[in-house]
């Protein structure tokens, strides 16, 4: 054990390797997101009578819808609903199982197929503690959302990073996986549709998965939180696949599906064995979500059309967005669901007076966009120079979502951009 200053507390000895160790705390990078609430901050007091167009969060800008907020408030009211909810209600898995069917067309037992979760992230945090032991391997896709590999790391497992690629449609090359990390593999963890890049994934691909995770002993799961959100094809779940339920659990959660992202509220599905273990594992990590949310979101889980408005407004702002860019001279995608907008972040600008500033990364970009003209956008530099714009942007009514994309094609109209 490394000795601490005379002026360190003993417990700068006691934190765990897996955060730090005796170096916990002291570390002076600065994560990304720190970043970019420093940069917005900065931004701000320096122009402050500018607006800030926050381009950067994936929460909706409006509320639950009212019916399930009422039902939140009956069952609030309701003292059978005051204990303990611990692996969840029976009327929160038959509106799952219910919206799996209207939704996806799969077929679920309620019983020992669906489980609820404290939203997705904290389903990514309890799995790994199902599989991975010291030395045992998570295939990660990157860019993506590490919670999955980070715990599994904490376990002392390993993560192998997939890197999604343009060239690729933004999913993983299987067949690049080596074998000698196949051998140690347990998990092989997907995000579709993507988060940043905005990719969809395609049956054809999932049918692939799930033989590949048979032919190499792995677990899958899906991270399908934004799965529903589908624009104008029909919304996709890795259980349509013969067969997926053999490998496969999947994550789904109605924090964007239905604007309920403080509620924290999901479920897990798929593979029984699989769910049961998530559900021991879970019943010695939290005492459930508060019944009265599972009875909400079971309400809200009853009328899919929820789904289809939401998805709506975002495949309208991401059509005004994508005309926006496009005439400012960048080269972006419509995704087929969701509410990310993924491109390739611009090599140079040149500005009103005639100068010209060079972009070095994605993050480079995105921190000039939020200081020149205070549009805030998040960098992705895992697998080349992205950026993401994320559709939930505050405007109520179609009116001002018009009004809050033309003045962000106003401001970024003042540069010419070089790609």
């Amino acid at each position: 054990m490394t000795p601490t200053r005379m002026s360190d507390s003993y417990i700068q000895n006691l934190f765990a390797e897996r955060i730090g160790g005796v170096n916990y705390g002291k570390s002076t990078a600065i994560y990304k997101f720190e970043k970019i609430k420093r940069a917005k901050r900065a931004a701000k007091a320096a122009k402050p009578g500018v607006e800030l167009i926050d381009m950067g969060v994936g929460e909706p800008d409006e509320m639950a819808f009212p019916e399930v907020v009422e039902a939140l408030y009956a069952a609030a009211k309701d003292p059978a609903n005051r204990g303990y909810a611990d692996n969840g209600g029976p009327d929160f898995k038959k509106a799952a199982a219910g919206y799996m069917k209207a939704v996806f067309g799969v077929e679920l037992d309620p019983e020992t197929e669906i489980l609820h979760s404290i939203g997705s992230k904290a389903a990514l945090s309890i799995l790994p503690n199902c599989f991975i032991n010291p030395g045992d391997v998570a295939i990660m896709t990157v860019p993506g959302y590490p919670v999955f590999g980070t715990h599994a790391k904490y376990l002392g497992g390993e993560v192998y990073n997939l890197q999604l690629k343009a060239e690729n449609g933004f999913l993983p090359d299987l067949d690049s996986i080596p074998a000698a990390v196949l051998k140690r593999a347990k998990a092989i963890v997907v995000n579709y549709p993507n988060n940043p890049t905005g990719a969809s994934a395609t049956l054809e691909f999932f049918e692939r998965l799930v033989k590949f995770a048979k032919q190499n002993s792995l677990i899958v799961v899906s991270d399908a939180a934004y799965a529903s959100l589908a624009f104008d094809t029909p919304a996709l779940s890795i259980l349509q696949v013969e067969g997926a339920k053999d490998v496969a659990v999947e994550l789904h959660s109605l924090s964007k599906s239905h604007n309920m992202t403080g509620w924290r509220i999901g479920w897990v599905c798929g593979n029984p064995l699989i769910v049961k273990a998530y559900g021991d594992v879970k019943d010695n990590t939290d005492s459930g979500q508060f019944l009265g949310i599972q009875l909400a979101a079971a309400k809200g889980l009853e009328n899919p059309l929820i789904t289809r408005a939401i998805a709506a407004k975002y495949s309208r702002r991401m059509d005004l967005l994508i005309a926006a860019l496009s005439r400012l001279g960048f080269s972006p995608k419509k995704p087929k669901a969701g509410f990310f907008l993924y491109m390739p972040a611009p090599k140079a600008a040149v500005l009103e007076d005639g100068s010209r500033r060079e972009f070095s990364s994605g993050e480079d970009f995105s921190q000039w966009m939020i200081t020149e003209h205070l549009i805030s956008t998040v960098p992705w530099d895992d697998a080349g120079a992205f950026v993401r714009f994320s559709v939930t942007f505050e405007a109520h009514g179609e009116d001002a979502e018009k009004a809050v994309v033309a003045e962000i094609e106003r401001r970024m109209g003042k540069s010419k951009f070089e790609f």
